[in-house]
């Protein structure tokens, strides 16, 4: 039998109230630390949230055992939160929250605007063409 797609939330508070225990909480932290952290627009992209700066910069996506909070330049973020583990495309890692995983409020926030700060000096992290270099003759 095929999987049953669940209906993305429409809303980021939609997408909140429908999680509840220890992820409702983790999640809803999180979000509201990092909404309060840096000017962000936030949206329901590929089912879960994603904040945008120049680009796409941070995903909170509530899976059935663990919560992951994940940043498109999140390999230079590494000596803020060494836990944060390298996947996916572009420059992309992502901290794995299981029920009692300690992360400090403070942590989020200094992630949230090392990672706004390297796509104003970067750009979108999902333009692979980069900015076009030229040599010096």
């Amino acid at each position: 039998m095929p999987m049953e797609k669940s209906v993305p939330a429409e809303s980021p508070d939609a997408y909140i109230a429908s999680l509840s225990g220890w992820q409702s909480r983790y999640a809803e932290a999180l979000r509201s630390t990092v909404v309060n952290a840096a000017q962000l627009r936030e949206v329901i992209k590929w089912g879960h949230l994603v904040y945008f700066s120049n680009g796409q910069v941070i995903l909170i996506r509530a899976e059935e055992l663990r919560v992951l909070f994940g940043f498109w330049r999140g390999q230079r973020l590494r000596n803020i939160e060494p836990r944060l583990k390298a996947g996916g495309k572009y420059e992309m890692a992502t901290l794995e929250l299981v029920e009692g995983t300690p992360l400090e409020r403070s942590t989020v926030v200094e992630l949230v605007k090392e990672a706004v700060a390297l796509n104003a000096s970067h750009g979108d992290p999902t333009n692979l063409k980069g900015p076009s270099v030229t040599s010096a003759a």
